[in-house]
């Protein structure tokens, strides 16, 4: 980014109330649903609460944070060890197309390859969401063989 550096991190407790607003925004610009703010609140802590269910990495340009992503675990007994799955990546509007996501993936991607029980990375996309697509494919990533299927509980 010209203008400043980016800074990512770690998220700490003290990030919870950025992550939740990226959330809520995120889920009414791509889906049209409003989170609840106590649920999505009382989630983001869980994850701060129980280093089992995953971390959050935050962006900062200028001491602010302009973006975050979650890491949780899928486990792979073909490949005995662990995925990280990234999720709930969102990036502040005015600063998107900015190198802010760039800068997430390669602190990700550089702490898998130095982690010895980590054996890649994964996410999952919206099927309309041709601009983050790209930018997946432009870091490196491909396209999976795998379709997602649910069943959603809460939403």
């Amino acid at each position: 980014m010209a203008d400043s550096q980016v800074n990512v991190r770690r998220a700490e407790p003290r990030d919870a109330i950025h992550i939740v607003r990226f959330q809520q925004s995120m889920a009414l610009e791509t889906e049209g649903k409003r989170l609840d703010q106590s649920l999505i609140s009382a989630g983001v802590d869980a994850v701060f609460d129980d280093p089992d269910k995953g971390f959050y990495i935050v962006a900062e340009v200028g001491g602010t944070v302009v973006g975050s992503l979650l890491i949780t675990y899928e486990w792979s007994e073909w490949r005995n060890a662990t995925f990280w799955w990234i999720q709930s990546v969102f990036v502040d509007a005015d600063h998107r197309r900015r190198g802010v996501y760039t800068e997430l993936h390669d602190h990700i991607m550089k702490q898998a390859r130095e982690s010895e029980d980590i054996c890649g990375v994964r996410l999952y996309v919206e099927r309309d969401n041709h601009i983050a697509q790209q930018t997946y494919k432009s870091l490196g990533m491909d396209h999976s063989h795998y379709d997602l299927y649910e069943i959603d509980f809460v939403l």
